[in-house]
């Protein structure tokens, strides 16, 4: 069932998935829990409402650049480490906003945060590769991706309800690292570790070797990516979509995208038992179908409960495409080199969330809201005809 050290007190990795899991929300709370509030941030701190975004944003940006730092360190030092540290340095940066008073300092902190995540979020995906084998793996990855699906529908509710509180509440629930940290360095093993890198190999003429030996390899980061495109277009674009059936208050709005989250909670959690029936090229073909069944619904959804569909097809489906993209890479890559390559997942996945405004945007101010799901239905469809026509021959 599980590999490493088991012989560390109560360090087994039984113990060790609910920590994990419980991690694995943080990483989605990072930006999720201050949405409700970055009006008021831009407000009280006397700048603009596109510079208050920031807050929301720099992270991500840091997310980016770090993530493959963070790979490189879990190949050389082990993935343990390096995750206590960063739960660590979360808590830390992210709890700081409850003094910081200055838009200046607050950017750093969320700079910060940002390294702390990039750490966070690949020691996770490689403790689960290291500690857990077979079906236990598979189980292990569709609850991270569960409780990340359901921490992007709670969040922004927690957030909402400490905001009423003060600018400043919503800051305080960084602070829960902390006591995960110490739980996680009392109750994660230290996964025993194998034969290490090629000191002599840097890490691009590592990638250059396994993406030339494994091309797919790119096309499932460029899922990740496009994935986290689609979400961020949801996120961006779909209240407009609601507004034309009468869906304008803030509550409401936030219930719909919730229930995108409680759909992608609902698919990962039963992952493990859909694995066994399909591959991942299958998995990642219904994903797209689903998506495009509920773009094409968005076109033209013409009341309240018809509207609900296009969030809970793509919920649905986003809660497929985590743990296989996470699963497929770790099949892909070598095992010296889990950290670089499964970093690189946490890159993608946050330049595609960039992407959104970029692609979407002219789409949107061209021919309306209802436009974009329409492109993206297109886009789905065409991964549909792709991945079927693969699958046929």
């Amino acid at each position: 069932m599980v590999n490493g050290d088991l012989s560390v007190g109560r360090r087994t990795p039984e113990h060790a998935l609910w920590v994990l899991v419980a991690s694995g929300t943080l990483t989605v709370m990072a930006g999720a829990v201050l949405g409700p509030v970055v009006n008021r941030i831009g407000t009280s701190l006397g700048v603009s409402q596109s510079l208050a975004g920031l807050v929301i944003t720099t992270h991500g940006l840091f997310i980016v650049l770090t993530s493959p730092i963070a790979g490189t360190a879990i190949d050389r030092y082990g993935p343990r480490r390096p995750y206590v540290l960063g739960l660590v340095l979360y808590g830390i940066a992210g709890g700081a906003g409850l003094v910081v008073e200055t838009f200046p300092a607050l950017l750093v902190t969320r700079a910060v945060l940002g390294v702390a995540v990039a750490f966070v979020y690949t020691s996770i995906t490689v403790l689960i590769y290291s500690l857990y084998e077979g079906t236990h793996k598979d189980r292990a990855m569709g609850l991270r991706g569960s409780a990340n699906s359901l921490g992007a529908a709670v969040w922004p509710l927690v957030g909402g309800v400490l905001g009423t509180l003060s600018w400043q509440g919503p800051f305080g629930v960084y602070l829960l690292a902390l006591p995960l940290g110490l739980v996680a360095l009392l109750t994660v093993p230290e996964p025993a570790r194998g034969s290490t890198r090629d000191a002599d190999e840097s890490g691009l003429a590592a990638l250059h070797r396994v993406v030339g030996g494994t091309p797919v390899l790119l096309l499932v980061y460029a899922l990740f990516s496009g994935t986290n495109l689609l979400l961020y277009g949801v996120v961006v674009y779909y209240p407009g979509v609601l507004s034309t059936v009468g869906v304008d208050s803030s509550l409401t709005i936030s219930l719909y995208l919730s229930a995108m989250g409680t759909a992608g909670g609902v698919s990962a959690y039963y992952y493990d038992r859909i694995t066994r029936r399909l591959s991942y090229r299958q998995l990642t073909l219904a994903a797209f179908g689903l998506w495009t069944v509920g773009f094409a619904v968005a076109t033209a959804a013409s009341s309240r409960v018809v509207a609900l569909v296009p969030v809970v097809c793509f919920g649905l489906g986003q809660g497929l495409v985590f743990p296989t993209v996470l699963l497929w890479v770790e099949d892909l890559v070598p095992a010296d080199r889990q950290g670089q390559f499964s970093s690189y997942v946490a890159t993608f996945g946050y330049v595609g969330q960039f992407l959104a405004p970029v692609v979407f945007g002219p789409v949107a101010g061209a021919w309306g809201v209802r436009a974009v799901f329409g492109v993206a239905a297109a886009g789905a469809g065409l991964g549909v005809i792709g991945l079927g026509a693969r699958l046929l021959r």
